[in-house]
């Protein structure tokens, strides 16, 4: 969205029939001949736009924008129609409307553009990533990436690299409960698991490791931890007032902004001068895989700044949506001691089964891959999808025109119990039967656009949850409950404190 209201932007586009929807005149007909209603009669709060962000701000719903959305599908039904400062939206929770909304992206599909990120990079002359190109630009990224990332082909390319910071991991935990004396760490481990997903998304995309699993860490690595940290925490406030307007007063919010985003490219350009540096003394040093920035740089299809542009974003967002999901698993799974012996059963008989072979074995862990899906559901780290859609469209009998944002609210849809029975319980074995899933597994999202880390995210996850669950058994206190809390991603409002136990101790 630009600064403009998003009607002034799309006003030139829309046809006679679309304006006459918002009029109320909607000629169109369904097929069995009841009337589709005007995009005007769309029920929502979508009047009174200013008054929407004070009362958001007042009731302070950043923080809870998720639970907000959750009510608003209860009070008006699942689609709704709302206005918040300059954020104008459709929303809608139905798995068969999601269906409709993805089918009518179009080729060049746009989704909501981060102001806060566009703003910083226009304010630095930096160019754009994959993440926030748009039109032919972004296609033509986006399909030279697509074969070097998320092709069914590469998974081989990733595996050794995820697997072997894996192991590290655990060597890791063993030391720090070897160090309490006690056979047993109590931990919030969240500090920990960025640090495993920063060190997994670096070795593979730089095919180096930064050595974040040590004791003594890099300060200029521990500086990007916090940057990130930073610039997902800066970015929330500026989802609903214009960028500029807080640059313009100096505002702290940008200010910080500004700040992550420099320590977050500062640290990428010292990774990728080092590897095109590595790669013009010597390009055929090692037959294994480089990683994927030096695979790219091989191939010379895509500039080196274009290269530069979406690797800082991929590892930038690629930190703490793994490791955040993983926390909300270990934590799922520490509620429920049976499920987690149920799981880790199903990794003995892959591993026998398998004879070691990860690729094997990763075809063979249905049970595991479930709860991973269903951490997703309960606790995705978006809390909707949002798509421009390119032609109208009708959504629950109500006409949609072309060029207006509709978003899919993921933490909604899957707390619904219309969509998911017993959507309070954690059960993962609800998506290894063979009921539908059709558009209920959103947790990557959909299409040409889905999440392009996504399998190197899924692997590495999954290999985590492997080597965790062979060596270590996970408790909490019972009676503690953890809600999220909206910082751009959803993520636990207090910390989550694990027991964390090796299996043979427990097991004496």
């Amino acid at each position: 969205m630009s600064r403009c209201s998003l009607r002034a932007r799309l006003a030139p586009c829309l046809s006679r029939q679309v304006r006459a929807a918002h009029t109320g005149q909607v000629p169109a007909v369904r097929k069995d001949n009841s009337a589709v209603r005007a995009f005007s009669e769309i029920p929502g709060q979508w009047k009174n736009s200013v008054a929407n962000l004070y009362t958001l701000w007042k009731m302070d719903g950043l923080g809870n924008i998720h639970r907000i959305m959750l009510h608003n599908f209860n009070m008006y039904g699942p689609i709704y129609r709302e206005k918040v400062g300059y954020y104008e939206s459709v929303n809608i929770i139905k798995p068969e409307d999601a269906a409709v909304l993805f089918k009518a992206e179009g080729h060049y599909p746009k989704r909501l553009r981060m102001e806060a990120w566009i703003s910083y990079r226009d304010y630095r002359n930096r160019k754009y990533g994959v993440v926030l190109k748009e039109g032919e630009d972004w296609k033509f990224n986006r399909i030279v990436l697509n074969k070097e990332m998320i092709s069914p082909n590469v998974q081989g390319n990733f595996l050794p690299m995820l697997d072997e910071v894996s192991q590290d991991f655990v060597a890791r935990v063993y030391k720090k409960i070897e160090r309490t004396g006690q056979n047993e760490w109590t931990t919030d481990l969240s500090h920990e698991l960025f640090k495993f997903a920063l060190e997994s998304v670096s070795h593979v995309l730089y095919g180096k490791r930064l050595g974040l699993l040590l004791d003594n860490i890099d300060p200029e690595a521990q500086h990007f931890i916090d940057c990130i940290t930073m610039m997902f925490k800066t970015t929330s406030p500026m989802l609903y007032l214009p960028p500029a307007l807080l640059r313009h007063i100096g505002a702290k919010v940008w200010k910080d902004h500004v700040e992550a985003w420099d320590g977050i490219f500062n640290q990428a350009d010292r990774c990728i001068q080092s590897i095109y540096g590595q790669l013009r003394k010597n390009p055929d040093a090692d037959e294994k895989y480089p990683g994927v920035l030096a695979s790219l740089l091989m191939q010379d299809k895509l500039s080196i700044e274009d290269i530069k542009a979406s690797i800082t974003e991929l590892m930038a967002g690629g930190v703490d949506t793994t490791s955040i999901t993983l926390l909300w698993t270990l934590y799922e799974l520490a509620r429920l001691p049976d499920l987690q012996e149920e799981i880790r059963a199903e990794i003995s008989a892959a591993r026998i089964a398998s004879k070691g072979d990860v690729v094997q074995m990763l075809k063979m862990v249905p049970l595991l891959k479930g709860a991973l899906k269903e951490t997703l559901r309960l606790h995705p780290v978006a809390v909707s999808l949002q798509r421009y859609i390119a032609e109208d469209i009708v959504l629950q009998n109500y006409h949609i025109p072309a060029g207006t944002l509709v978003q899919l609210g993921v933490y909604a849809m899957g707390r619904d119990h219309r969509i998911f029975p017993h959507p309070e319980q954690y059960r993962p074995s609800r998506w290894v039967r063979s009921q539908s899933h059709y558009f209920r597994s959103m947790g990557f999202g959909s299409g040409p656009r889905q999440c392009l880390g996504r399998r190197i995210a899924e692997n590495e996850m999954h290999l985590f949850l492997i080597h965790m669950l062979e060596n270590f058994r996970f408790e909490k206190q019972r009676q503690v409950e953890v809600r999220s809390t909206f910082e751009l991603i959803l993520l636990p409002e207090k910390p989550i404190m694990l027991t964390i136990k090796p299996l043979n101790f427990t097991q004496k």
